[in-house]
């Protein structure tokens, strides 16, 4: 390949939509109130948008820098589809042409009758969901969708030379898993040299509709967590790459990879045909010594955080990356879709804190004026790189970036302020406060937001409606929940969360050292979207929290209730967190203060309190080397968050969405009385986890799988009970979803717990105990 790669680029790009359009337009066809061909039209004015918009930040219109990287739902299901990877219970969703509609896409995605869906997991070190393809010796991998292909031939028509995105084939069989029938000795990366062939047609293909480069994404290449021998990686790696550069018709190869360094994958890539190396410079270190003739792409604007950041030090890596490798080109470290769109569309926060703050637009500005650097020389953005120097000067120095109590408060801490009780004593204590029949159950927390709750919050936000308005209307939806939960039979009641916008951002906007955006939507799996908090300051509790609402909810019932409260790391994980102090005292701030609000909700009578972790396993780092760190810091922030109540106070804890068997032991070091976690999309996979691990405490793996509109049957949840009692002692069993209900709606919620009671009632009978 002799055409050149452009001097600056970004990975990928938000694609959701600067106003969610995306989201409404999915959701619209999901509910039959547009056709497939009006949601193609909107998708396709979606991407034609981001184009433009990417031209006018400054990348070329003609150079391959900007990424063609849409996707209706997810990237890894993208790539599913497009090689024919659908599971066998799918089959029917396959046309005679081995294609597959978007009717089908989204079935695959969101399951339908008692076809469940493909799983869900994180992605990487992010808060990121992405769907996990099914594969086996029988998966007939062939060509099956041109999607990709259409979206280039689209922008070429328009006058644009993009470069199509997809996930790379040593990543796609890596995150994949075996299909039910493969053989239990059976990987999916066994299938490589089966896959290779479909990637050589597609890139043939984008060739032919006006491609000049491709990129192929491998962070699986940088990840040590990965369940294969890493000897296996580097030779799938570098068979891969053989093969597809020697390809007699293709683009050329950029191999993109994020999230962390490629280590021993970098000369190994380096020794094949490919053109272009993507490094991560941001979590990632520079290559020492290291020289090659391919194009190394310095990933040295942060695409995982909002912060503006040290343009200087950044240009000054990609100086030191071009003095041995003269082929330098600068990128974001990932795809910007991790960040929101623009901070320019965020009129309500402060000027100082928007100075310091760089999202998706600002980022792409940002590889402008380093790739105006690399080709002009450092003098030509001089101007450039000493405002960002005085914005980061600036913040260092501004008032409650540091915050003398409360710094003084955690160097204060002592071994004994992270320990609870022995175990058996605190089991004692709660069975005789508490009272809880065998198989208690009771939900995550969240119930499903009504349109009313919403209107409501728009309406005191805009004034339309008074507080004291706004308080009667969320407690008339916590007694309908409390009702509700009453009728169905739960044991352990939840108020249901309806004052509570996000589980983070709740928090965020009644804690000191936060800040929270209008518009900053970053997408979470499919039409899910979050709004991360930023956490710019030191971080103190000024005043209770949820105390009233529970107070609240206990005068409704004599069911114990249950506090809920989001954990220190995922507060940190779902939020932008600062970057200028080690986790480790972050996250023990954001301790301190949950620990203060437990105090207020223990004082107040409520006997059981619920601490969510769900992204402990998320921020575990991708390298070995730094799991033990990361492990002691997390683990410490939520035993110091909530091991200052009395014996009789019942702490749960909750996690999804992960491969657990990891961090199993950290969860058991957790000290949690009470955990519960993801299971049913993944039919109880972590219990032998749980029984490996001698797991000692009360554990509630999910029986109800909440992110699908399926309504479980009986016998389904029947079957997980039974699982979980098969491998785990039955005093120890909790039954319960597998996360909240926010998303949910009431019909199928309430059909869902009445199943899950119903199966309940009929372990219970059978049950030993």
């Amino acid at each position: 390949m002799t055409v050149s790669f452009p001097t600056g680029t970004i990975l990928g790009y938000p694609r959701i939509g600067r106003r969610r359009e995306l989201k409404r337009a999915v959701e619209a066809f999901w509910a039959g109130k547009i056709s497939a061909e009006e949601l193609e039209q909107s998708a396709s004015e979606l991407r034609a948008a981001t184009r433009e918009r990417l031209v006018s930040l400054g990348l070329g219109r003609s150079d391959s820098s900007i990424p063609e990287a849409f996707s209706f739902y997810d990237q890894v299901l993208d790539a599913a589809v497009t090689v024919g990877a659908v599971p066998e219970r799918f089959a029917r969703l396959v046309k005679e042409d081995g294609s597959v509609d978007l009717a089908g896409y989204f079935t695959i995605a969101r399951g339908e009758g008692q076809d469940a869906p493909l799983e869900m997991t994180k992605w990487f070190d992010s808060n990121y969901h992405y769907l996990v393809p099914e594969i086996g010796p029988e998966t007939d991998f062939h060509l099956a969708s041109d999607r990709l292909v259409r979206e280039v031939a689209e922008a070429t028509v328009a006058g644009y030379r993009t470069r199509p995105v997809i996930v790379g084939p040593v990543t796609f069989l890596l995150l994949s898993k075996p299909s039910d029938g493969a053989p239990a000795d059976f990987q999916p990366i066994d299938r490589l040299d089966d896959l290779l062939p479909v990637y050589a047609e597609l890139l043939a293909a984008l060739t032919a509709a006006g491609a000049e480069w491709v990129q192929l994404d491998e962070p699986a290449l940088v990840s040590e967590s990965i369940d294969v021998p890493r000897e296996v990686v580097l030779e799938a790696t570098r068979r891969a790459y053989e093969a597809l550069g020697s390809s007699v018709v293709r683009p050329a190869i950029f191999v993109a990879s994020p999230y962390a360094s490629l280590d021993d994958a970098l000369p190994v890539l380096a020794s094949t045909p490919v053109e272009a190396i993507g490094l991560d410079l941001v979590k990632g270190s520079l290559p020492s010594g290291f020289t090659t003739d391919k194009v190394l792409v310095g990933g040295v604007i942060d695409g995982h955080n909002v912060w503006r950041g040290d343009l200087d030090n950044a240009f000054s890596a990609l100086e030191r990356l071009r003095s041995s490798n003269p082929n330098v080109a600068v990128s974001t470290s990932t795809s910007l879709f991790h960040v929101p769109h623009d901070v320019e569309d965020e009129p309500l926060l402060e000027g100082w804190l928007k100075s310091w703050l760089a999202f998706a637009d600002q980022k792409v500005a940002q590889v402008s004026i380093l790739a105006k650097g690399l080709t002009e020389g450092r003098n030509a953005i001089a101007d450039e790189l000493q405002a960002a120097t005085d914005a980061l000067e600036a913040r260092h120095a501004a008032a409650g970036v540091h915050d003398g109590a409360v710094r003084e408060r955690a160097a204060s801490l002592t071994p004994s302020d992270f320990s609870r009780g022995d175990y058996s004593a605190r089991l004692a204590a709660q069975e005789e406060a508490l009272h809880l029949p065998f198989l208690p159950t009771t939900t995550i927390g969240s119930f499903p937001q009504t349109g009313d709750i919403r209107k409501a919050r728009a309406a005191l936000v805009r004034g339309e409606l008074s507080h004291d308005d706004y308080v009667e209307a969320m407690r008339a939806e916590i007694r309908r929940v409390v009702d509700l939960q009453e009728e169905i039979g739960l044991d352990v009641i939840v108020h249901g969360e309806p004052e509570r916008n996000d589980m983070v951002q709740y928090f965020a906007e009644n804690l000191d050292g936060f800040a929270v955006t209008q518009n900053g939507w970053v997408q979470s799996y499919g039409s899910r979207c979050t709004r991360p908090s930023i956490l710019w300051g030191d971080v103190s509790r000024p005043a209770p929290i949820t105390v009233e609402w529970s107070t609240y909810t206990q005068s409704l019932t004599y069911k114990p209730v249950k506090g809920m409260l989001t954990g220190p790391v995922t507060i940190l994980a779902w939020s932008f967190v600062r970057d200028d102090q080690p986790l480790r005292e972050t996250a023990n701030q954001v301790a301190l203060a949950l620990r203060d609000e437990i105090a207020d909700l223990e004082a107040a009578g409520i006997g059981i309190i619920q601490v969510d972790e769900p992204a402990l396993r998320e921020l575990l780092p991708l390298k070995k080397k730094d799991h033990d760190d990361y492990l002691d810091w997390s683990v410490g922030s939520f035993r110091l968050a909530t091991a200052g109540v009395e014996d009789r106070t019942q702490i749960h804890t909750h996690l999804c969405y992960s491969e657990f068997g990891v961090v199993i032991d950290a969860i058991n070091r957790l000290d949690a009385d009470v955990t519960s976690i993801e299971a049913a999309r993944s039919k109880m996979e972590v219990v032998p986890d749980i029984k490996r691990s001698g797991f000692g405490r009360g554990i509630g793996p999910g029986v109800y799988d909440i992110h699908s509109p399926r309504v479980p049957s009986v016998e389904e949840v029947s079957e997980l009970i039974e699982i979980a009692l098969g491998s785990i002692p039955e005093r120890q069993v909790w039954v319960n979803p597998d996360c909240g209900l926010k998303t949910r709606g009431y019909d199928e919620t309430v059909q869902s717990l009445a199943n899950v009671l119903e199966a309940t009632r009929a372990a219970r009978a059978k049950a030993t105990v």
